[in-house]
């Protein structure tokens, strides 16, 4: 291996940096934040949303919770705030001095937060009832969110550096070779899970796989590999254990067992995203004809809808 291409993998394999660690802790906190504040809205709403269009005027909670009320009016502005936030990271490749700014895959993360948060702030602003232009921009809006999920996934299957530049194959094969040294050198693991964890499908046969149900298959090994990790880690538990970390799902307390499974769980996923590079690559790529276009009509519908609004009166 050559000495640039050790560093590179120097770079894949160590462990997170603390500025990640606290990008992690603060976007949890603000998923945390995100559906607390929706719950509490649905909670408080729920026997208003559930009547008709005719019985609501008679609740003595049309008043706050009408699309034209104080709480459907903030919940409106919140909308608004997320739409503008949402555009945000498409924009910013275009404007250098916003580019600067942060981290790709931090802009990334928060653009997936908003998308997915969006949705359901809309719908309570709109009371649960979808009509009109309102209404269609709702339901593209719930596609753009949901296209959203699945591109975010196919991201994560593209290997990159920390510069967000993709990987090449022979770096990819490089730092594979890597991790297998280093599992080669354990002996934490046994042996008949670890090659269960490891093995993967035929090359050939991943090749004829029709495109969605390839994306399928990512998904289906993702969840079989978080299993497989965990039967990894049973093996060292004690009693208590199996109940602190849930059945060997949360890391334990042994720093050589948890390196020697943090290795394998690597080698396992960056074996899938090799075996489904191109597909992944070839998804993502047409992933960004359906996504941009929803996103434009989405914002053409939601712009008429406030510019209507602020027409008829209604701020």
């Amino acid at each position: 291996m050559s000495a640039t291409a050790a560093v590179r993998v120097a770079e894949r394999v160590k462990p997170t940096v603390d500025t990640e660690r606290g990008h992690r802790i603060r976007l949890r906190l603000l998923y945390v934040l995100a559906v607390v504040t929706n719950l509490a809205i649905f909670v408080y709403g729920f026997d208003y949303y559930k009547l008709s269009a005719m019985d609501r005027p008679f609740s003595p909670k049309h008043h706050m919770l009408r699309p034209s009320g104080p709480i459907g009016l903030y919940l409106g502005f919140m909308g608004v705030a997320l739409f503008i936030g949402i555009f945000l990271y498409p924009i910013r490749k275009h404007w250098a001095w916003l580019g600067q700014i942060g981290k790709t895959r931090h802009w990334l993360d928060i653009h997936v937060l908003m998308g997915l948060t969006a949705p359901f702030i809309i719908a309570f602003h709109s009371t649960l009832k979808f009509r009109g232009i309102a209404g269609m921009a709702f339901w593209i809006m719930f596609a753009v969110s949901a296209s959203g999920v699945v591109g975010r996934y196919l991201y994560a299957q593209i290997p990159r550096r920390v510069t967000t530049v993709e990987l090449s194959m022979k770096e990819l094969q490089e730092l594979q070779e890597s991790l297998s040294r280093e599992l080669a050198t354990q002996r934490l693991l046994p042996e008949a899970d670890l090659k269960d964890l490891l093995r993967m499908p035929n090359a050939q046969q991943v090749a004829r796989l029709p495109i969605p149900i390839a994306l399928i298959y990512m998904m289906i090994l993702d969840v079989v590999r978080m299993f497989g990790v965990a039967r990894l880690r049973r093996h060292a538990l004690s009693v208590g254990e199996y109940l602190t970390t849930l059945f060997g799902f949360f890391p334990t307390q042994h720093r050589e067992l948890e390196k020697a499974i943090h290795a394998a769980a690597e080698e396992a996923a960056l074996s899938k995203r090799l075996l489904f590079l191109s597909r992944s690559q070839k998804v993502f790529h047409l992933w960004h004809v359906v996504h941009k276009p929803f996103s434009y009509a989405f914002a053409v519908l939601a712009l008429l809808h406030i510019g209507l609004q602020f027409v008829l009166g209604y701020f």
